[in-house]
């Protein structure tokens, strides 16, 4: 194990991924240096994948990979964390100035048996248009016979509970909840490190030549939930949003400095609105820093009014 110190936090380059549902508002509202004329579903913020990794931005750390960070300084950067041949987690911001599709992720004991990787999601609403949606589990109970006979017709969207969200709102979606984000939101996501995703409609959309996007029906009907029926978006208790045995999630409304306890874990802060700085490294909205497990100074100070912030971590249970 290296040894090193660290006297600040560390940041990283974005990812951005093209989406047919994206558009510019990563840009426009988060000052993103979006690529020219593209349309732009997501930005990977902190991301530890084969086909994708974070690269460190800043200080003595520079260019190196998150997966090196938790290969060769788990310690010192990361601290008492599970074990796990990756950083568990994968933070995002998502664009979506069209509603994706109709969709599940598969839990633990389904993933293995088809192939894929289990995930567990968290979303935050940075901003919503008037009358934004999000699409969570089911109106009213419902057999798979039933659900299967409504996607083979085409009238899966008629099943699906809908919710009005606004700025600030917040959803948990733990592995097999049937869900769908819908036009119009700008979200913060926080989710297991994983990219497998079952489609199971599309709302009846083609492309340019007449075809529909490739669904997953036969898979996604192993992991729904059927008994998902009508769940609630998140209620906060004081600052905590979520703490769950993948991540704890909490906001924090900065109005003066505040210090992050040292639990002998990394923190990773989510600027929402305002700015806020640590260690002389700033963040502004939309922005991501990693605070090691090892630094001193942990100290968040306000340097905007109106300041707020996600603080993420793996909680130890």
């Amino acid at each position: 194990m290296s040894k090193l110190n660290l006297t600040g936090p560390l940041t990283f380059e974005a990812i951005f991924v093209e989406r047919v549902w994206g558009d510019r508002r990563l840009e426009s509202e988060f000052g993103k240096n979006l690529p020219p004329q593209r349309l732009i579903g997501e930005s990977w913020e902190i991301v530890d994948r084969p086909e994708a990794q974070s690269v460190v931005r800043n200080g003595p750390l520079r260019g190196k990979t998150l997966h090196e960070l938790w290969t060769q300084y788990r310690e010192e950067i990361f601290g008492d964390v599970p074990d796990s041949p990756r950083f568990p987690l994968l933070l995002k911001l998502l664009d979506a100035h069209e509603k994706l599709s109709l969709q599940v992720h598969p839990p633990a004991k389904f993933a293995e048996r088809l192939g894929g990787e289990p995930k567990t999601e968290f979303w935050y609403v940075a901003a919503a248009d008037p009358g934004a949606e999000v699409y969570l589990g089911f109106g009213e109970s419902i057999t798979r016979d039933q659900f299967e006979k409504a996607l083979r017709d085409g009238t899966a969207a008629d099943y699906v509970y809908k919710i009005r969200v606004k700025t600030g709102d917040a959803a948990f979606l733990p592995a097999g909840r049937l869900h769908a984000l819908g036009a119009g939101n700008l979200l913060i996501e926080i989710q297991q490190n994983s990219d497998t995703t079952y489609r199971v409609f599309d709302w009846n959309r083609v492309d340019d030549a007449g075809k529909q996007r490739q669904l997953h029906i036969d898979q996604a009907l192993q992991c729904i939930d059927f008994s998902d029926v009508r769940p609630l978006l998140v209620q906060p208790e004081g600052e905590l949003l979520l703490r769950h045995n993948l991540f704890e999630i909490r906001k924090w409304d900065l109005r003066s400095a505040r210090e992050i306890a040292s639990r002998g874990q990394f923190e990773i802060a989510c600027c929402l609105s305002g700015s806020a700085r640590c260690a002389g490294v700033d963040l502004g909205p939309g922005e991501f820093f990693l605070i090691p497990a090892q630094l001193r100074d942990r100290q968040l100070k306000p340097i905007s009014n109106g300041t707020s912030l996600l603080l993420i971590t793996i909680p130890k249970l």
